[in-house]
């Protein structure tokens, strides 16, 4: 049976800060809101649907920390190679986001022409724009 990711929600613990984030950040990458309340927010674009909404305070705690077991972090990929310097450029860089690793750089490690900018959103979840090059034909 095949399958596909259909959507995923991230819970975070302050939506005052949170949602605002997420709506600029998925309205820069061109997701269109497709649910929009004081709790939860509702995002649809390339074949992913993504729910950002608030915490129950009984599970409010600590903080999120991507190397605990659970989500690690979230990848966007975009075609060009140029719309991740433009994504730090008119994103990040208004928002003072700092990217994580020295990015954006390559990564061949991962795969040839892998070009990527890490960052965090307020809750400290990592995030990722991402350009992979079309693989050659087999």
């Amino acid at each position: 049976m095949k399958a596909q990711l259909y959507h995923l929600q991230i819970n975070v613990q302050e939506t005052s800060r949170s949602l605002p984030f997420y709506k600029a950040l998925f309205g820069h990458l061109e997701y269109r809101t497709v649910y929009d309340t004081d709790a939860m927010v509702g995002f649809s674009g390339r074949g992913t649907d993504i729910w950002v909404g608030a915490a129950a305070p009984a599970h409010t705690g600590p903080g999120f920390h991507r190397k605990r077991a659970g989500l690690n972090h979230l990848a966007f990929r975009v075609d060009r190679r140029e719309d991740v310097d433009r994504f730090q450029a008119e994103f990040m860089a208004p928002r003072k986001l700092a990217p994580l690793y020295g990015t954006p750089r390559e990564f061949p490690e991962y795969r040839p022409g892998y070009y990527a900018v890490f960052f965090e959103d307020p809750d400290r979840v990592k995030l990722e724009i991402v350009h992979l090059p079309a693989s050659p034909p087999a």
